[in-house]
């Protein structure tokens, strides 16, 4: 069996109530024989019922377990685990994604590429769809982009929290997560600065298929949106463009950049 050393690289799981899920990621990778330098599992408060798996898992897979007494949120989670990682590159994934076999040579392909190429700040392993602007990279990547007239408001989404790669100075460069808000616009607020900081980074051409998102009825997605902002009437999917056109462009311009 091939030994998969990442040990330059530190593997961060945000986890939050959902200790199954992150036992079938972790059991998941040590199947793939993946390696890492250290594991940092950032837990977000989870209830006290679930706290004994989470502990007898700390003790199975040898992770820095790094909590909160009580929830503080996405943003919260997100820094308080990247400020525990100790190697020069991380991986981010949240408990409830399952990585295929092909995962360790893509990783290793995604490390080379990142050790070559200084200018790389992030590598995107997953997504729900293709981001709009691609230019070739390599074999299994294509480069991110956006050009100067940029129509497709879907470009915010340079940077996502979706499974990636990146350097674990990437604090110093983008600013930290904005904590006390709602996680998706924490999110936002990420991927704009991530534009406004002129952020380099290659996608996954078969984005679908590295990854599989495991959600259960035990343990389901912990991020909920608003309904009205998915349905498919025609008269709201204008509306809700045009705003998203002006919105996501102004923000682009002139939101405060966050605090490094």
């Amino acid at each position: 069996m091939i030994n998969n050393d990442f040990s330059a690289i530190s593997l961060l799981i945000t986890h939050y109530n959902r200790p199954g899920s992150l036992a079938n990621l972790l059991q998941t990778l040590k199947k793939h024989n993946c390696n890492f330098g250290e594991i940092v599992v950032s837990d977000d408060g989870s209830k006290p019922i679930f706290q004994n798996q989470l502990h007898q898992l700390r003790q199975e897979y040898n992770f820095k377990l790094v909590g909160t007494e009580i929830n503080r949120g996405l943003g919260n989670n997100l820094n308080k685990g990247q400020d525990a990682v100790t190697r020069p590159f991380t991986l981010y994934l949240q408990e409830d994604f399952e990585p295929s076999v092909l995962f360790p040579d893509k990783l290793r392909t995604a490390l080379e590429a990142m050790e070559k190429d200084s200018s790389l700040d992030i590598v995107k392993f997953y997504a729900y769809f293709a981001f709009p602007y691609l230019k070739p990279y390599s074999k299994d990547f294509d480069e991110m982009y956006i050009p100067t007239l940029a129509l497709d408001y879907d470009k915010i989404y340079f940077y996502t929290d979706h499974p990636h790669l990146r350097r674990s100075t990437f604090f110093s460069k983008f600013g930290r997560y904005p904590e006390g808000i709602k996680g998706d616009i924490t999110e936002y607020k990420m991927c704009i600065s991530f534009i406004q900081n002129k952020g380099k980074g290659i996608f996954y051409k078969d984005f679908a298929n590295l990854l599989h998102q495991k959600n259960s009825e035990n343990e389901p997605s912990t991020m909920q949106r608003a309904n009205w902002k998915q349905r498919p009437n025609f008269l709201v999917k204008i509306l809700r463009d045009t705003y998203r056109q002006v919105k996501y462009n102004m923000d682009i311009l002139f939101m405060r950049p966050l605090k490094k």
